[in-house]
């Protein structure tokens, strides 16, 4: 599982990123919430593991921000704030867990685990879509029926930001914003393109087309 583990303390975030790595994760470490924010929009995460009291932009706020955008990506809290108040806040701001600091590093493994199986992740940087249908966020490969497909640059980006807003319908418009700047942005015309060879391998079934709204993946 591709993971970015946002922690400011420099020995803590060493430590459990060393910890993530023995069990087999691929971990990004951040030291503030704004290089969080960037990372987060220029590559794929599979989890997010944010501490709440960081520089630049607070954990919080930098979920807030992500939600507000439409991104979907399963997130736990780990943070050295206790009260009703703050584990109220995490949650309303679209946690799917919180760990108050201190914890044993057994405990992050469970809720990583549970997330995993809530949200059909696997440790390998596979994604589960449906019993037929995997994704491996590493190396591109969709597998469908036990067949092969490696996509294109352009495929996976936009395959990746369907599975992170499953169920939802998505825009042109906002997937070209969530995952280009502007000067890289392929043309809307290119994006369909792309859309209609994912519907082709995965089943148009699979990838619904609301007539002049957008598209969304199914389970």
């Amino acid at each position: 599982m591709k993971i970015l583990l946002l922690e400011d303390d420099p020995i803590l975030n060493e430590i459990i990123e060393e910890f993530l790595l023995s069990i087999n994760h691929n971990v990004v470490p951040i030291y503030n919430g704004q290089e969080a924010l960037e990372r987060i929009y220029e590559e794929s995460f599979q989890l997010l593991l944010l501490d709440v009291n960081v520089p630049s932009l607070n954990g919080f706020d930098l979920l807030k921000s992500l939600k507000q955008n439409k991104i979907d990506i399963p997130t736990i809290f780990i943070t050295s704030l206790h009260t009703p108040r703050d584990l109220e806040e995490g949650f309303r701001v679209g946690a799917d867990d919180y760990i108050k600091k201190p914890f044993q590093l057994s405990e992050l493994n469970l809720r990583i685990n549970n997330i995993s199986r809530l949200r059909k992740i696997d440790n390998l940087g596979f994604v589960r879509i449906n019993d037929f249908i995997t994704y491996n966020y590493d190396t591109k490969l969709l597998v469908v029926n036990e067949a092969d497909f490696t996509l294109s640059k352009i495929e996976s980006k936009v395959l990746e930001f369907l599975i992170k807003n499953r169920n939802r319908t998505l825009s042109i418009e906002e997937i070209s914003l969530n995952n280009w700047v502007y000067d890289e942005m392929p043309t809307a015309t290119t994006i369909r393109t792309y859309i209609k060879n994912l519907r082709k391998i995965l089943g148009k079934d699979m990838i619904t087309n609301i007539k002049g709204i957008g598209y969304k993946l199914r389970d």
